[in-house]
């Protein structure tokens, strides 16, 4: 028997026909696979629960401050869905935004988590929406992507929402006495009602119809999660574009800055406290992304830009703050 050889003499290898080994490994978990009926049960009750919220939000509004009398019945439950609607929607675009990025990119993500609450223990009815991401980012372009689709698409829905809703509203005289909420007035709020109003005088102020509180509740979340932290989406624009380097401390930075402004609004606790939490069990770093080393370019960076501003637009230092009236303001 005689095998073939190469030019130099030796035993030339045989050709081997391709082996499918295939059906050795373990089969890929299927990617964006979510239980869609616990995300239908959250957002029907966060539905329930924003519209309960909202109907009470109506009826407060057409009290005019408890100056107008008013008698509650049950179809105003149906007024509800001018600030629930308004905000589901806000909230929806916002963890959409980011979902259709991580389909683009195929980096494994669940459908959005609706967070109801009762509207006893929280004036908006929830505590907003959130995805989880399922795996590593692969790149810094990835990360930026995912990490500002959300607010962007968020931002673009409340500011209509909140200009309109501020052409129902109405100004009115101030309260004199009572327990009253006040609401911290971000910079695009104080545009829209100056844009609508003029001028507001000293004794007066302007009675929130529920849509520009919606818009408003859509500004804070906004604000918060554009907080340059952790795994918030403002921490995933840091890191993005500024790298780990700087990332961290910011990080750090911005948790501090949180602490130190519980001292000037209660209403900062529970922010801070949840960034507490998450320093403490997931560390001061951000995650890294595979492929590090890649330059995001100019339209990214003037995304980031646009990212910071609506930062600033949309924060308020004291977001909520209630007071008692006696006799005066």
């Amino acid at each position: 028997m005689t095998y073939p050889r190469d030019d130099a003499g030796f035993p030339a290898a045989f050709p081997l026909e391709p082996f499918d080994t295939s059906f050795m490994l373990p089969p890929r978990p299927r990617k964006f696979k979510s239980r869609l009926w616990l995300h239908a049960l959250l957002l029907v009750l966060t539905i329930g629960t924003t519209t309960i919220a909202g109907a009470l939000h109506y009826a407060a509004f057409l009290s005019s401050f408890s100056t107008q009398p008013l008698t509650f019945d049950w179809r105003m439950i149906f007024t509800g869905f001018w600030y629930s609607g308004t905000l589901l929607g806000i909230l929806g675009a916002h963890e959409m935004g980011h979902y259709l990025f991580c389909r683009r990119y195929n980096v494994d993500a669940t459908l959005p988590y609706f967070i109801p609450m009762p509207p006893v223990l929280f004036l908006t009815g929830t505590l907003g929406a959130v995805i989880k991401i399922r795996e590593a980012f692969p790149t810094r372009k990835v990360l930026f992507d995912i990490g500002v689709g959300g607010p962007i698409a968020g931002f673009v829905l409340l500011v209509p929402a909140l200009f309109y809703g501020m052409t129902l509203s109405t100004v009115v005289p101030a309260p004199t006495e009572g327990s009253v909420f006040f609401l911290g007035e971000p910079l695009l709020f104080k545009l829209a009602a100056h844009l609508v109003f003029g001028t507001v005088a000293d004794a007066y102020t302007i009675n929130m119809h529920p849509m520009v509180f919606a818009a408003w509740f859509g500004m804070l979340a906004t604000a918060l999660n554009l907080l340059p932290f952790g795994q918030l989406d403002g921490g995933h624009i840091t890191y993005a574009t500024l790298g780990q380097r700087w990332s961290t401390p910011i990080s750090l930075a911005t948790v501090a800055i949180a602490v130190g402004m519980t001292f000037i609004s209660v209403s900062w606790l529970f922010m801070t406290v949840m960034m507490v939490v998450m320093l403490l069990t997931l560390g001061p770093r951000h995650p890294r992304v595979i492929y590090e080393h890649e330059p995001l370019g100019t339209g990214r960076v003037l995304l980031a830009i646009f990212a910071l501003i609506m930062f600033i637009v949309c924060f308020t230092p004291v977001p909520l703050q209630l007071q008692d009236l006696v006799g005066g303001r």
